[in-house]
């Protein structure tokens, strides 16, 4: 039983990993992957990929003062990933973002998808559900028990509720604040290469159209 719940934890962790390594690439393949979180949309001028196309290495890679970014050519699409400025130190959350950009009707429209690892993503919901089912659970037999209620029974029962209400509010925040602390570290970075694709040097961020829980 110790060895199978060894191997489990080894091969979760293995897959957090493998999912954070392939999600941190900048490669054509990683720039499809991840949880869609948020979409949003906006008009830039026309020649925004041929301004963008001036900036960048021979690797297709641009490096912005709070991000970097990789431009494919053939799909009209771009990778942005957020970081710290240079020589500064960041905190990272367990919910990171990248922007995967996509170029439409000759770049006049620039369509955006928020992505996080799949591994957060589901871990969170997962963690989410297992406190908020595991306390309405507890409310349920608790109320059903068919036992004699006394003080002692009535104030356990508000405690226990009250602790799984607690943990479930602070899950909330927790998620609500990183979620907000990386998607303005990712906005700050589309500022810079909105620059870029409109030739200004003015920084703009994107209103977001949907978000998905």
């Amino acid at each position: 039983m110790l060895i199978a719940g060894l191997f489990a934890g080894c091969l979760l962790v293995a897959l957090v990993a493998g999912d954070w390594w392939r999600f941190s690439r900048m490669t054509a393949d990683a720039s499809r992957y991840g949880c869609p979180v948020a979409q949003a949309e906006e008009t830039v001028p026309e020649g925004a990929a041929q301004r963008l196309a001036t900036r960048l290495t021979p690797d297709g890679l641009l490096s912005l003062e709070h991000g970097l970014v990789r431009f494919f050519p053939a799909e009209q699409r771009i990778l942005l990933k957020p970081h710290s400025q240079r020589g500064q130190a960041r905190f990272r959350t367990a919910w990171p973002l990248k922007g995967v950009f996509t170029l439409e009707a000759g770049a006049v429209r620039v369509r955006c998808v928020k992505l996080m690892p799949w591994s957060s993503a589901l871990l969170t919901s997962l963690w989410f559900a297992v406190v908020g089912v595991g306390t309405l659970a507890f409310v349920v037999r608790f109320l059903a028990g068919g036992e004699t209620l006394t003080l002692a029974s009535v104030l356990l029962g508000l405690g226990v509720t009250g602790v799984g209400l607690l943990v479930l509010v602070f899950g909330l925040v927790t998620v609500s604040l990183a979620y907000r602390l990386e998607d303005y570290r990712l906005m700050q970075a589309y500022g810079e290469l909105r620059a870029v694709l409109t030739g200004e040097g003015v920084m703009v961020q994107i209103d977001v159209k949907s978000d998905k829980n």
